[in-house]
């Protein structure tokens, strides 16, 4: 059992609402809280740190516009702008002064699970921030350095300090104005440096993917396909006899068109269940073994990365069935996840049932089908088959007798060099900001020159 002795006095400065509970003066948050007094840091509001909360709106997402920031685009150290970005009208824009984020603002998400996740805005163009979100402007602070400290496992645990509520945790501005930081002249400079470097690595990673995805689209056709909802077309009884269904939307010809052009492909096509087998792996689960656990909504819809958890066997869900192994692709097989489709790059996760798990099997490689599944016109035909209205979901045999284009060799091979490039890239990018992180720690539990020699060897390998 923990347990903390605080006086009054304590409690009366910790908090301006008179915390007295006891998750607030938990024993490792007033160990970190101690150790950072002790190499002289200063509360955020201190170095001229302002937190703007922006306001509620009444959202009216338009298709082009100012980009609206949502805590969904929110991650560690990352701003996502490639999973479904929404923007409003630049009209609604000009009511919004206190929404506003600009380069190199940081994003701390207010509310829900994902609480306290933060990242430095990098795009050189105005954006609107949600009211589930802060902007905070860092003052005299570096803001690189102040985005990477608030991730390290000693700016975490200070905000989980402050979080309140119990089924949706919050976090306010004054305790975040309460987080004592160290005040660093020298490693800012090499952490702004870092976090520029895997920004770029980012970006390139983004654009080999998207060349992977025009490789595949431009040797189909398909590059400027553009779906057309139609309100009005005639089916007949024979089709709804034959798809055994009658809903409008599953006969939308926007879908025909993308099938057609799949099978008048001039090298011919097959199904995917003719080139790839179905990993339908059971286990036992052993409730004593930690387990990392992939479910859907741990696939980044954008770029296929994989963030599992680690989970005792005796609380993994009723869901979690499948062994995935090195190489497999997995295909959410729900709507609200359409896109979290990923390779699985190494051995030893567990996979929700949620995925439709495929193995390599034929003549298409497993990168040309992640191409041509995550592309826009696989996407929107992902949505005919949906059956379902609060949870609707796709079967495994959709997705096994989807048709798909025997691609050349050479095509094949473009498309999966492109897909490793991109991988590689997203490594390394992942890699240099963890290396930072640590550094930031390591700054706190030595000295700042210890930090800046190990981030330096650390990360030697991407200074030429």
């Amino acid at each position: 059992m923990q347990n903390s002795i605080v006086n009054h006095q304590s409690v009366v400065a910790a908090s301006d609402s008179r915390r007295f509970d006891a998750e607030f003066f938990r024993p490792d948050y007033l160990r970190v809280q101690k150790q950072l007094e002790e190499i002289s840091s200063h509360r955020l509001i201190d170095f001229g740190v302002k937190i703007k909360h922006p306001k509620e709106i009444k959202r009216r997402y338009v298709d082009a516009g100012i980009l609206f920031l949502r805590a969904q685009n929110v991650r560690p150290l990352s701003i996502d702008l490639t999973s479904n970005p929404v923007y409003i009208s630049s009209e609604d824009a000009k009511h919004l002064r206190d929404n506003v984020v600009h380069y190199k603002d940081i994003l701390v998400t207010r509310t829900g699970a994902n609480f306290g996740q933060c990242a430095i805005y990098l795009e050189n163009r105005m954006a609107i921030a949600s009211s589930h979100t802060f902007i905070i402007k860092s003052g005299n602070l570096n803001p690189f350095l102040t985005a990477m400290f608030l991730n390290t496992r000693y700016g975490r645990k200070l905000i989980d300090k402050g979080m309140y509520g119990g089924l949706q945790p919050e976090i306010a501005p004054y305790f975040l104005y309460q987080i004592p930081m160290p005040m660093w002249e020298q490693i800012q400079i090499e952490i702004e440096k870092t976090y520029l470097r895997s920004y770029h690595f980012t970006q390139l990673s983004k654009e080999r993917y998207a060349q992977a995805q025009n490789i595949l689209l431009s040797e189909l056709g398909l590059t400027d396909w553009r779906p057309k909802h139609r309100l009005v077309f005639v089916k007949n009884y024979s089709d709804a006899e034959k798809g055994e269904r009658i809903d409008a939307e599953y006969f939308q010809p926007k879908y025909e068109e993308i099938e057609e052009v799949i099978k008048k492909y001039e090298n011919g096509h097959a199904f995917i269940r003719d080139e790839y087998s179905q990993n339908r792996s059971i286990f036992t689960i052993d409730d004593e073994k930690l387990y990392r656990y992939v479910e859907i909504g741990d696939v980044n819809v954008s770029n296929g990365e994989i963030t599992a958890n680690g989970v005792l066997g005796e609380d993994l869900p009723a869901n979690a069935k499948r062994v995935l192994e090195k190489g497999d692709v997995i295909i959410s097989k729900v709507r609200t996840y359409r896109g979290a489709i990923a390779i699985i790059e190494e051995n030893g996760y567990i996979g929700s049932g949620a995925f439709c798990v495929l193995r390599e099997n034929g003549r298409i490689n497993k990168e040309t089908l992640l191409a041509f599944l995550h592309s826009k016109p696989l996407l929107a035909w992902s949505l005919k088959p949906n059956t379902g209205t609060s949870y609707p979901v796709i079967v495994d045999n959709d997705i096994l007798n989807l048709p798909i284009p025997i691609l050349p060799k050479e095509i094949q091979t473009q498309i999966k060099q492109k897909i490793a490039e991109s991988f590689n890239l997203r490594k390394q990018s992942k890699h240099l900001l963890e290396c930072a992180k640590r550094a930031v720690e390591i700054a706190i539990e030595q000295n700042e020159h210890a930090a800046i020699s190990w981030l330096k060897n650390a990360t030697e390998d991407f200074h030429h």
